[in-house]
């Protein structure tokens, strides 16, 4: 090409940069002068029209920054477990027939799983998913530098599905926590983990809602108020990072909407703001103390507005309220609606949740509620399940209905009775317990058919039979003593 026709091509591409510019300029002053008109006019002007008015062509957005800081403190976590085996029928009638069942064969085949993890602090603390760790009896990190650790289990939370491990080493690369409460609805955020074993994986997506309840928890007291994003996420991605465009840590990716059980658009993350309060009670207590309004609460739909005749389709429907709770000494009656706690705004029966999984029993908290469609604002002390605002212990747990307390077997309790799981009963006092003769030391297996591996597990048991909805209240418990003899029990909660 000669001189000349270059500066005819040069001088047509400053036309067109040229055009452009002003063309923006012109749209942006005919907006603007559209806005004044409307407000001269006494019209009322949106709030985003006047955010759009000064806005230029959108620039692209740059992700290399938070994929850098975020990107080395996501390890890779594999497990192996026991394979399963076939359970023993909670039939009385069972050891007649067939005599008493095995608890233990002589080979047991190992299965493998593979999440992500997130460091939190430079001295090995990680957190990722329960379900990813759950029932395992090995967990190995391997960090995005290749160098494989040996972890231990600090704690987990079925309720969140949040769990802490540890590894032995200094000077980690960590995240910083972020805030998951400022993030918006449409705000970039990435996505880093290790889908289908293909580690230090990085993708980007927006917020596409916030306080999502999908009902995939199955613990009694469960904690659903994801953050709802259209970022990639498959498995292994479980307990990775969903960070913000600063690189800071806004939530632990947990779960996908499939069919297929891949990606089809739609993943979920438990908040930041729920990680760290799970975390940090692991930390000091070994376990979650969770606080409890004692209410049993509903979404508010157009069905229930017009049954109860409310005026008002935010915040959480009070349908019943527990006796002796928290709720029921600060005067929270059936019907209310409770709209705020601490002066957040809750729409929603997941937003209510996640703020009081913020607190521990004991603290003093104050909740708005709508009355005969008047608010007013009441003072609570929240309490724990127990009905009280004690500590609880991860090492034994106790429950006043059955009037025991448990504690899990260790490996070399497990290896001597040769059993893969279990939950003695250290202690009996007053209670249902007593009154079926049940002895110390035995050792519960299941109970309802699901297994006892943890003091936990029992109160869980008790609370999902409590909650089922049904008139009979009953646990089916089986077990066996020290001697090696199989029992069954059947508990009546109801009476």
């Amino acid at each position: 090409m000669n001189l000349s026709k270059r500066m005819q091509t040069l001088g047509f591409f400053v036309l067109v940069v040229a055009i452009s510019v002003a063309t923006n300029l012109t749209t942006n002053q005919i907006i603007k002068k559209q806005q004044e008109s409307k407000a001269e006019q006494g019209i009322e002007v949106p709030a985003g029209y006047a955010r759009f008015s000064k806005a230029t062509s959108a620039m692209e957005t740059d992700f290399t920054v938070a994929a850098e800081l975020s990107v080395n403190a996501v390890v890779h976590v594999k497990t192996k477990s026991p394979a399963p085996q076939m359970s023993f029928p909670n039939n009385p009638f069972f050891e007649y027939f067939y005599g008493q069942p095995q608890f233990k064969q002589n080979e047991r085949p190992m299965q493998e799983g593979s999440g992500s993890g997130v460091i939190l602090t430079n001295d090995g603390y990680i957190v990722t998913n329960n379900h990813v760790i759950d029932k395992s009896s090995e967990i190995e990190v391997t960090l995005n530098d290749k160098r494989t650790f040996k972890a231990k289990l600090i704690g987990a939370d079925p309720s969140s599905d949040i769990a802490l491990i540890k590894i032995e080493a200094d000077n980690l690369p960590i995240i910083i926590l972020g805030n998951s409460d400022s993030l918006k609805v449409g705000e970039w955020v990435l996505a880093v983990g290790n889908p289908f074993n293909l580690t230090s994986t990085v993708t980007a997506g927006i917020v596409s809602a916030k306080a999502r309840n999908i009902n995939i928890l199955g613990a009694a007291m469960k904690i659903e108020s994801f953050i709802q994003t259209d970022a990639a996420v498959n498995p292994g991605n479980s307990g990775g990072a969903l960070v913000n465009t600063r690189g800071e840590l806004v939530g632990i990716n947990t779960a996908i909407a499939s069919q297929t059980g891949s990606y089809a658009g739609y993943s979920f993350a438990v908040p930041v703001s729920i990680v760290s309060k799970v975390v940090s009670d692991i930390r000091q207590f070994g376990v979650v103390q969770r606080a409890v309004l004692g209410v049993e609460i509903s979404d508010i739909n157009d069905q229930l507005a017009k049954e109860k005749k409310l005026k008002t389709m935010s915040g959480a429907y009070v349908g019943k309220v527990g006796e002796e709770s928290a709720a029921k000494k600060a005067g929270v009656k059936e019907g209310d609606i409770i709209n705020n706690v601490n002066g957040v705004a809750v729409k929603s029966v997941a937003e209510l949740q996640e703020q009081i999984g913020r607190y521990r029993p004991g603290d003093k908290i104050t909740i708005n509620v709508v009355r005969n469609n008047e608010e007013s604002k009441l003072k609570v002390e929240l309490k724990n399940r127990q009905g009280n605002t004690e500590v609880v212990s991860s090492n034994s747990n106790t429950t006043d209905v059955l009037g025991a307390t448990f504690e899990a077997l260790n490996e070399k309790e497990r290896a001597k009775l040769e059993l893969d799981y279990g939950v003695e009963i250290k202690s009996i006092t007053k209670g249902k317990l007593a009154e079926l003769g049940i002895k110390p030391g035995f050792i519960i297996l299941k109970i309802n058919n699901q297994i006892i591996k943890e003091a936990d597990d029992v109160q869980t048991a008790v609370d999902n039979a409590m909650n089922n909805g049904l008139q009979e209240k009953v646990l089916f418990i089986a077990g066996v003593y020290p001697n090696g003899k199989v029992t069954y029990y059947a508990v009546n909660l109801a009476e």
